[in-house]
């Protein structure tokens, strides 16, 4: 037995029958903040480069993701264990880097991209938008990111209105005291820029019913 093993296995006694009440009450709903806060210290200790920590949140990580997959194996209409999360995502992998796996070319990141993102489209032709996918949930400034990206592929060009520095952590100076300057206005900062995002995502959904058929 691995490791990964063992760690399944903790997973189903506690879920089983004479294991943890609270373990066996939950659901995909209630685990959901706790998965969040999670990746959140993730992110807390990547970015601040303490290895001992990102050992431990990696581990709180993949809990919850064992966590789900238990609760999908013991759910009516879903049906499905952490063996089927890992297949599938290996064959997701191995059908997107072709440049790897098969016969594709990429010499460079940028070729990679261009690699997956085709791969991509043809896995998801079902989709009509370049906005299907995206979590509308995400946090701001990463769903801003997300938007420009898709803007450029429905075929709008979004220029800079302004100048911003020239490196992250004046970057992040500027970004800070706008918030700060908002604040002391009353304005709310997080609100103001998700009703921007929404007025954009429906300038990109009006590009693209402007396309021609």
């Amino acid at each position: 037995m691995t490791e990964l093993d063992r760690l399944v296995a903790v997973m189903a006694r506690l879920r089983a029958p004479g294991g943890c009440p609270w373990d066996a009450e939950q659901t995909h709903e209630s685990l959901v903040r706790y998965l969040i806060e999670e990746t959140a210290e993730l992110v807390e200790a990547i970015e601040t480069r303490d290895a001992t920590a990102m050992r431990e949140e990696l581990g709180d990580v993949l809990y919850q993701v064992l966590f789900h997959a238990d609760l999908a194996a013991a759910t009516p209409g879903e049906g499905f264990d952490i063996e089927d999360v890992a297949r599938d995502t290996a064959a997701k992998m191995i059908g997107r880097h072709p440049h790897v796996f098969g016969d594709a070319e990429a010499a460079d990141a940028d070729a990679v991209v261009e690699v997956w993102e085709a791969q991509k489209r043809r896995e998801k032709a079902d989709r009509t938008s370049v906005l299907d996918g995206v979590p509308m949930q995400m946090p701001s400034l990463l769903l801003a990111e997300k938007l420009v990206g898709r803007a450029a592929r429905a075929g709008l060009e979004v220029r800079p209105s302004r100048e911003v520095p020239e490196d992250e952590e004046a970057l992040g100076d500027a970004l800070l005291d706008t918030v700060v300057a908002a604040a002391a206005k009353g304005l709310d900062a997080e609100r103001a820029l998700r009703s921007a995002l929404r007025r954009f995502t429906a300038t990109i959904r009006e590009a693209e019913a402007s396309e021609p058929e």
